[in-house]
C-alpha cells in the first residue's frame, strides 16, 4: 500500500513502529505512564521499540534498568501499587522466568488480597517466538504459563494495527498484562516459508495504523479469514502461517486470531467451530501443556455434538528450540495443510 492509498489519519508502520507509537501516545496522555527496562532508554531497546522516547519525555519517564528481571518486575509492581502505570520491557521472553514469582505471587494477587484497595495496572512487554535463528534462549513462547495464572491478562498481537491498539488497552487496564510480541513479525508478516524473500509491512495492506489514540479490546478475537470447511484457532506469528496454508491448499478455512489468550473470546471460537464442524489449533509453543491443549478441551466441551472429526493440534515440538533445525521445529504451512486434510477426511 502506497502512502497516497492510506486511509486519512493513518501512517504506514511496522509492528516496531506501532508499538513505539502506542507508548508515545500514552506517555503523552498521562504523566503516570513510565517506560523502563534493559537498554530501553538512550539505546532505544534491542529492537528499537522505544527509540527516541527518552529524548522526548526525559530520563525520569523512560529509563534503563539493571540486568535483573526480578528487580524490574518488583519495581514495576511497586510503582503500580502506588498509582503509576509502568510499561516494563523484559528484553526476551526467555528471560522472564526469574520474574515469574513476582508476577504470579504479587502482581496477579494484589487486587484480590487487598479486597480491591490496590490494583496492579502494569504491562510487561516482551519479544517471543522464533524464526530469527535465536536458538534455545532467544526463541521461547511462554504464554501458557501466564494464561494459567488467575489475575493476569495475556495478549499476543499478529499485526501492527492490533499491536498498537492492544498495547494502549493494556496500559489503560487496571490488571497486570503480559504483552507478548512475536519478534518474527516486528518488520513484516511471516507465512512460515523461510526460503522465500522477506516481506515487509511496508508492502502489506495491514500496515495502515492510526497515528493518534485508539484501542483494541483485550477480550475480543478477530476473524482473520472467513471460511466454511474448517476452523483454525491460532495467534501471533502462526496466524500468517494459517492464512498461507489455507490459500496454498485451496481449502475454505476460517482463521481465528485470538489476539487475547486470556480473557478468551469464547463466542467467536465456538460460533466458528459450530459453523464449520471441524477445528485445528495452531501455535508455535511446545505441544505438551501448551495453550492449545486448553483450546482443544474447550472446543470438545462446548462443541462436541457439532464436531465431524477429532480436533487437531499443530504446534512446536517438545524440545528446546533448536538452532540448526529451526524450520523442522517451526509449525509451517506443510504441517498445517496435512492437519487440514486429516480433519476433512474424517
Amino acid at each position: 500500500m502506497s502512502q497516497t492509498d492510506l486511509p486519512t489519519g493513518t501512517a504506514p508502520m511496522t509492528m516496531i513502529q506501532s508499538l513505539r507509537s502506542a507508548m508515545d501516545v500514552m506517555l503523552g496522555r498521562s504523566d503516570d505512564v513510565v517506560v523502563f527496562g534493559q537498554d530501553v532508554g538512550y539505546f532505544g531497546g534491542v529492537f528499537r521499540c522505544t527509540d527516541g522516547l527518552q529524548a522526548k519525555y526525559g530520563k525520569h519517564r523512560v529509563f534503563d534498568a539493571p540486568i535483573s528481571e526480578t528487580g524490574i518486575a518488583g519495581a514495576a509492581i511497586g510503582m503500580a501499587a502506588y498509582g503509576l502505570r509502568p510499561v516494563a520491557e523484559i528484553q526476551f521472553a526467555d528471560y522472564i522466568y526469574p520474574a515469574y514469582d513476582q508476577i504470579a505471587s504479587e502482581a496477579a494477587r494484589l487486587r484480590y488480597r487487598s479486597r480491591g484497595m490496590f490494583t496492579a495496572p502494569l504491562v510487561f512487554r516482551t519479544p517471543c517466538g522464533g524464526g530469527i535463528y535465536g536458538g534455545q534462549t532467544h526463541s521461547q513462547s511462554p504464554e501458557a504459563i501466564f494464561a494459567h495464572v488467575c489475575g493476569v491478562r495475556t495478549v499476543m498481537p499478529s499485526n501492527p494495527y492490533d499491536a498498537k491498539g492492544l498495547l494502549i488497552s493494556s496500559i489503560e487496564n487496571d490488571d497486570p498484562v503480559i504483552f507478548l510480541e512475536p519478534k518474527r513479525l516486528y518488520n513484516g508478516p511471516f507465512d512460515g516459508h523461510h526460503d522465500r524473500p522477506v516481506v515487509s509491512w511496508g508492502k502489506h495492506p495491514g500496515n495502515a495504523v492510526p497515528e493518534g489514540y485508539y484501542n483494541v479490546p483485550l477480550d475480543k478475537a478477530a476473524v482473520a479469514r472467513e471460511g466454511g470447511q474448517l476452523t483454525i484457532v491460532t495467534y501471533g506469528t502462526t496466524v500468517w502461517v494459517a492464512l498461507a496454508a489455507a490459500e496454498e491448499a485451496g481449502i475454505d478455512a476460517e482463521v481465528i486470531d485470538l489476539r487475547s489468550l486470556w480473557p478468551l473470546d469464547y463466542d467467536t471460537i465456538m460460533d466458528s467451530v459450530k459453523k464449520t464442524r471441524r477445528c485445528i489449533v495452531l501455535h508455535e509453543a511446545t505441544r505438551t501443556c501448551g495453550f492449545g491443549a486448553e483450546l482443544v478441551a474447550l472446543v470438545q466441551e462446548h462443541c462436541f455434538y457439532h464436531l465431524e472429526a477429532p480436533v487437531e493440534r499443530v504446534t512446536g515440538w517438545d524440545t528446546p528450540y533448536p538452532h540448526a533445525q529451526e524450520w523442522d521445529y517451526f509449525p509451517g504451512p506443510a504441517r498445517v495443510i496435512d492437519a487440514m486434510r486429516r480433519v476433512l477426511e474424517d
